[in-house]
């Protein structure tokens, strides 16, 4: 059982990667609302939001030893396997048509099957105010890149495309973005 201290998230994916089924179900309750939100945001569908956020807690639990050897911070690591599974997902629709028409199963999915409880809405909302805090003090160009790939679910490739910029140039600006996010989340958090 887990210590009554809460344990930060290196730690929890420490004890994921050794097979601590506790470990992986705080992290869920941590994180699963913030990745539902961002799937929902690229996919624009509460069903494929819903599997998205299984399928990357999947990947945490199957992959947690992977976690270990980057030695990175957790958030950028889980949010990049959604992100992943958004952007697969967006690729799978433009293979195949999404629904026959006259199909309203879309509309049963999309009632709420329940209210959040208010520590999970305050805590979702610090973590938002927390992420819109470091966005808002990146420079534009690095802003834009990292909207356009996390919020639209757009490659590296295509945002070169999109803006008319180098790959390269692209390439540099999420990194930097990312490195800087890094740290003002962490400044902002009280870290």
């Amino acid at each position: 059982m887990l210590a009554t201290e809460p344990l930060n998230d290196e730690a929890l994916m420490a004890r994921v990667a050794g097979g601590d089924t506790d470990a992986l179900d705080l992290l869920y309750h941590r994180y699963a609302r913030v990745v539902y939100g961002l799937a929902l945001r690229i996919l624009a569908n509460p069903q494929h939001a819903e599997d998205v956020v299984q399928e990357t807690f999947w990947r945490v639990w199957s992959r947690g030893a992977t976690f270990q050897i980057t030695g990175g911070s957790f958030p950028p690591w889980l949010f990049g396997i959604a992100r992943n599974h958004c952007i697969d997902e967006l690729r799978r629709r433009q293979a195949r048509p999404a629904t026959r028409p006259g199909d309203d199963s879309d509309i049963l999915l999309a009632i709420p099957d329940g209210q959040p409880g208010v520590d999970d809405l305050t805590w979702e909302g610090e973590r938002r105010r927390l992420i819109i805090s470091a966005l808002a003090d990146l420079p534009d160009d690095q802003r834009e890149v990292i909207e356009l790939a996390y919020f639209n679910g757009l490659s590296q490739r295509e945002i070169a495309e999109r803006l008319n910029n180098p790959l390269g140039t692209v390439k540099t600006r999420v990194r930097l973005a990312l490195q800087k996010l890094k740290g003002l989340l962490e400044h902002l958090n009280g870290e």
